[in-house]
């Protein structure tokens, strides 16, 4: 297996700088944490990109839940963030019955042609995932779904993430893009989750001393990079 993929989430210059010492190989770039990630400033992804040299996937949401909400201005945030250099994004939309809304994924996407993107925790909060799987197939782009494999988090949703990585390691319909495990992700979880081959993992609380109201500590992003460095071993 190749080097696992480890993806920390970054709300300022200052936590990418370290994210990028610790041994992280890319960034989610967002803000306001407190709605769980809306999207950055175009200053403040012009700040990050300036200051290190890691792939940065930049957050496309403009309000807590997922509903896309305004999708023209989102489009107009995503192709200005666009032109300031982002090729890399992270987003997904449902309706009100918890099904996904591919209208407004196709008009964000639509206003980033070309980008690679990740299909974030909404899967998580959907109807049905696998439906929402199905029809997301061969979409354009997108090459990761970000997932706990529930709601509740990593905990609760074990199951169901060594469910999808056998059913992508099979070729099942849906599931060629690659898992990305976040959401309470803890270090005891990579054992069993690297065992299963899934290999790329996001974090963001647990990099930071103290949680969210701490910085990136790249000592604990080293400690996590050192662990995933390690050869997998069969549970």
């Amino acid at each position: 297996m190749s080097r696992p993929i480890f993806e920390v989430i970054a709300v300022s210059a200052d936590d990418a700088v370290a994210a990028q010492a610790g041994g992280a190989d890319r960034l989610e770039l967002v803000t306001d944490m407190a709605a769980d990630g809306l999207t950055p400033p175009r200053e403040l992804f012009a700040r990050i990109r300036a200051a290190v040299d890691l792939p940065l996937r930049v957050m496309l949401r403009l309000q807590d839940g997922f509903a896309a909400g305004d999708t023209d201005r989102l489009c107009a945030t995503a192709e200005e963030l666009r032109a300031e250099g982002a090729e890399e994004f992270v987003l997904g939309f449902l309706g009100p019955d918890g099904g996904l809304d591919l209208d407004s994924v196709r008009a964000v996407t639509g206003a980033v042609p070309g980008c690679r993107w990740t299909f974030h925790r909404a899967i998580d909060h959907s109807a049905d995932r696998d439906w929402l799987r199905s029809q997301l197939e061969g979409y354009p782009g997108l090459d990761t779904f970000l997932t706990a494999g529930s709601a509740r988090g990593v905990d609760d949703g074990l199951a169901t993430l060594l469910a999808e990585a056998a059913a992508s390691d099979s070729g099942a319909p849906g599931h060629e893009p690659r898992l990305l495990v976040g959401g309470g992700l803890r270090l005891d979880h990579l054992p069993v989750l690297r065992a299963a081959g899934i290999d790329a993992f996001h974090v963001g609380g647990a990099v930071r001393q103290g949680g969210w109201s701490g910085a990136v500590d790249p000592a604990l992003v080293r400690e996590w990079r050192s662990l995933l460095d390690a050869p997998a071993v069969p549970v």
